[in-house]
């Protein structure tokens, strides 16, 4: 009979297997860090600095202003911001107060807005002056009562903060003035009001709603991920312990990942907070910024997605600057290519591996180790502390031996309560406890998970089951590729049949014959790509996930289009 939880043996002895979680919700660990390191920097953002004493008490007026807006336990707070300080002591004041966050993208569309807001039932909305005239052309369909305005420039030091309004207007091409009157409200006059008496409540650990977290859509229309305060802190608290070489209060913390997005929620902003680290804050990713922003604030964590690792390395000007502070990342989001592991391993100095989760498990539940331990080429990692992994077969649904390819599925304390208003979606998601991931992989013997694709992505071409990722990873081994995503395209022969997608590097030359050959070299002839597309660039999520999806899209419609012209 096959071992039960064999990673657990792969440990190193300063990860227990299980941990104990303060019944605390998440907003306390704000008030702690306050108390305990009241004038420490908690985030840098653009050259100016913010103790944890001022996010501490700015949280804390907020939450008073919006329980006398009339926002009662458990109402849904919107936010739609970028990382920026206002992002962190909304989300905490939100909290505060009694309140659900409903992380929104500052890139929605207004009908994407719309379909959020009426879904969350969202009573009130924190946003950035340029998003105004958006947010406020949906108050009419939505439940939303009250929106609060921020700017950029109320975050910058002097004199950026006199020069962002002009920068601001040539890039947008329009000046957004909000008056503090009606439903509208301007954070800076909420900050201004001397702190107020507030409204106490009584958490339940488990049961309360401290986030709905809005999946991205691939499969229909989003879906708000019901996260409780117990699913945040617990796995905050294990990727504390992941992370135990890293010290209390001491440790600086890139913040590029979006907050919007659960992964850079729970491993920057959430972390930091909890372990009183320094956040230093980018709102968007950008190479140049980036690299000049490591190199002048020293950071020693760097949560990533591929993508971004991948804009740094191909940067020419990245060995002009500095980068050896960077002591550890996990990336997620995507499959990390080996290759890209080893170069920003070899200029940092520091140490790169791959994690893995979801929006519904808040969101890790595996990770490769960072020290003590040899790398496994590959793998997404094993199970973090209090998770069960499993392989349930597709047809039976009964759990696989090691080395077969089925459903990833997993349970522990960061599995979501469900989906918002759908328990029929929540039923199929949740099994007995178990979390059915929607990804097909395996697990070695001696307890390494590797993910082979999506269930969803998975190509069938002339019978043949193809996984994209295996061709990615063969073809992110060229020396002029930069980026690639494999997929599958309607093929009225195969059912299927692989087309490559590449964005090459800059100043490198590559064929379709020459990648062509490269492909045999490494794989099966059913698998190498008979088509390829040179870009400029991939669609992308926020958070740097290339669409494969919005590619597939884009090919079924010239399928459907070549059909109806041949009829």
């Amino acid at each position: 009979m096959a071992e039960a939880n064999p990673w657990l043996k792969q440990y190193p002895a300063e990860i227990p297997s299980t941990l104990s979680y303060p019944k605390q919700p998440v907003q306390d660990y704000l008030k702690s860090a306050a108390e305990e390191f009241p004038e420490k920097i908690a985030i840098h953002f653009m050259g100016k600095e913010f103790t944890y004493k001022y996010i501490y008490e700015s949280s804390l007026k907020l939450a008073a202003y919006l329980q006398n807006l009339g926002i009662e336990k458990g109402d849904r707070v919107a936010i739609m911001l970028p990382n920026t300080p206002q992002s962190v002591f909304s989300y905490y004041g939100i909290l505060m107060a009694g309140g659900v966050v409903v992380q929104t993208n500052p890139l929605y569309m207004e009908r994407e807005l719309e379909y959020q807001m009426k879904d969350s039932g969202a009573k009130a909305i924190i946003t950035m002056d340029i998003l105004y005239p958006k947010v406020s052309k949906v108050v009419p369909q939505t439940e939303l009562n009250h929106i609060i305005v921020t700017a950029v420039k109320e975050a910058l030091p002097f004199p950026k903060n006199l020069i962002y309004p002009f920068i601001q207007k040539k890039q947008y091409g329009i000046v957004v003035n909000v008056k503090h009157e009606g439903h509208n409200h301007l954070l800076t006059e909420i900050l201004k009001r001397p702190a107020e008496p507030m409204k106490m409540h009584d958490f339940d650990f488990e049961e309360d709603l401290a986030l709905l977290q809005y999946t991205g859509g691939t499969t229909g229309f989003p879906k708000g991920v019901m996260l409780s305060h117990s699913n945040l802190v617990s796995n905050t608290a294990m990727c504390k312990a992941w992370l135990y070489k890293c010290r209390r209060g001491e440790e600086t913390v890139l913040g590029i990942l979006p907050f919007f997005h659960v992964y850079g929620m729970t491993t920057v902003m959430i972390l930091s907070v909890m372990d009183a680290h320094k956040m230093v804050l980018l709102p968007k990713f950008d190479p140049e910024t980036t690299l000049k922003t490591i190199h002048k604030q020293r950071p020693t964590l760097f949560p990533g997605a591929p993508t971004i690792y991948i804009g740094l390395l191909n940067h020419p000007d990245i060995k002009k600057y500095d980068l050896s502070s960077i002591d550890s990342c996990i990336s997620g989001s995507a499959a990390l290519p080996v290759e890209v592991q080893q170069k920003f391993e070899e200029i940092t100095g520091g140490k790169l591996v791959e994690g893995y989760g979801l929006t519904e498990s808040s969101p890790v539940t595996h990770a490769n180790f960072l020290w003590d331990r040899p790398r496994v080429k590959g793998s997404i990692g094993v199970p973090w502390p209090d998770t069960d992994a499993a392989i349930f077969s597709l047809e039976t649904g009964e759990a696989l031996p090691a080395g077969e390819v089925g459903e990833i599925a997993v349970k522990g304390p960061q599995v979501m309560k469900g989906y918002w208003n759908r328990p029929e979606e929540t039923a199929q998601a949740l099994r007995d406890g178990w979390l059915l991931t929607g990804d097909l992989g395996y697990m070695d013997e001696n307890g390494y998970f590797y993910v082979v694709d999506r269930k969803k992505d998975m190509i069938i071409a002339g019978g043949f089951n193809i996984y994209p990722r295996e061709i990615e990873e063969v073809l992110y081994e060229h020396p002029a590729v930069q980026e690639v995503i494999a997929a599958g395209i309607p093929d009225p022969y195969r059912g299927e049949t692989v087309k490559a997608y590449i964005v090459l590097k800059e100043g490198k030359e590559a064929t379709e014959e020459e990648l062509d050959e490269f492909a045999r070299k490494h794989l099966a002839a059913y698998k190498v790509p008979r088509l390829y597309e040179f870009r400029k660039e991939l669609p992308k999520t926020a958070v740097g996930k290339i669409l494969r999806r919005a590619l597939v899209d884009e090919e079924k419609k010239k399928f459907k289009e070549e059909e109806e012209k041949r009829a």
